[in-house]
């Protein structure tokens, strides 16, 4: 066998597989985001659900796993699957609700954490999802009622620091700027984010601390990363009027291709409606 059958050969056999992958995704521009390969992850919980299929738990985390690898429609029909046998438990409500988002359906969405924030309405993840929800929507009065809650319940600095970012930019795109200043004021400093790296820096940003232009670093490789910075920056110009840097900026987060970002859904919705 020569050199190059052999290459051809290997091409064969991986491309099947790449193209294995479901589509999970089309934007609106047409292009056609993909699931990852399995590395194991969902093996296991599929078949930890094989041997009790009933069991609530190991179909969520069977869904989160399928989540981990951006198998999002099928995580729906995991947590749809659960929702047959326990229709009244509010984490399936919750993280449906968060997948149907991930695939740009927010009226599911919606419908799902509305009925998850009734079922439990103690719920971090709910609120904030369903803040996340509205906010894509343009629906920025609901959203910041729901960023509220979630800022109340959060239950660490992290999701603290997730759910006062949303918050300043609902309470801002709703004309109410200076609550969006009180609402930064759980942020100082001293706070420790050990993730959500992203959310820290837009923090900054609205605080004054650094300028638009240090958003983004060389080493900003990640397209999540940059579609999250991307579309927070151009929040900010637009919540102060500045219509033609906030476009640039929501086109920067679409063109990073970080789709499971919600910030590339926001920035999507947002370019839509300045047309």
């Amino acid at each position: 066998m020569t050199r190059f059958t052999a290459v051809v050969l290997a091409a064969m056999l991986v491309a099947p597989a790449a193209s294995a992958q479901a589509v999970q995704y089309r934007s609106h521009a047409g292009v056609a985001f993909r699931a990852q390969p399995d590395t194991g992850a969902v093996a296991r919980a599929d078949s930890a659900v094989a041997a009790d299929p009933r069991n609530v738990d190991k179909l969520i985390a069977l869904g989160v796993a399928q989540s981990g690898i951006r198998q999002y429609r099928e995580a729906i029909r995991t947590f749809s699957r659960g929702m047959r046998i326990a229709p009244k438990n509010a984490l399936l409500y919750r993280w449906r609700g968060h997948r149907y988002i991930s695939t740009g359906d927010t009226r599911r969405a919606l419908s799902d954490l509305k009925r998850g924030a009734v079922l439990d309405s103690a719920n971090y993840d709910i609120w904030y999802h369903l803040g996340v929800a509205h906010f894509i929507r343009g629906e920025f009065k609901s959203a910041s009622r729901a960023f509220s809650q979630a800022q109340r319940l959060a239950p660490n600095s992290n999701e603290l620091a997730g759910a006062s970012d949303w918050l300043w930019m609902a309470l801002s795109r709703a004309g109410r700027a200076a609550d969006a200043q009180t609402a930064l004021s759980p942020i100082s400093d001293t706070l420790t984010i050990t993730s959500g790296a992203a959310y820290a820096r837009r923090l900054r940003l609205y605080r004054g601390l650094v300028t638009p232009d240090q958003m983004l670093t060389p080493s900003d490789t990640n397209d999540i990363q940059i579609a999250t910075l991307s579309y927070g920056t151009g929040n900010w110009y637009l919540a102060r009027g500045d219509t033609a840097n906030a476009r640039a900026w929501f086109q920067r987060a679409v063109a990073s291709g970080g789709w499971p970002a919600f910030g590339y859904f926001a920035a999507e919705a947002e370019l839509r409606r300045l047309r």
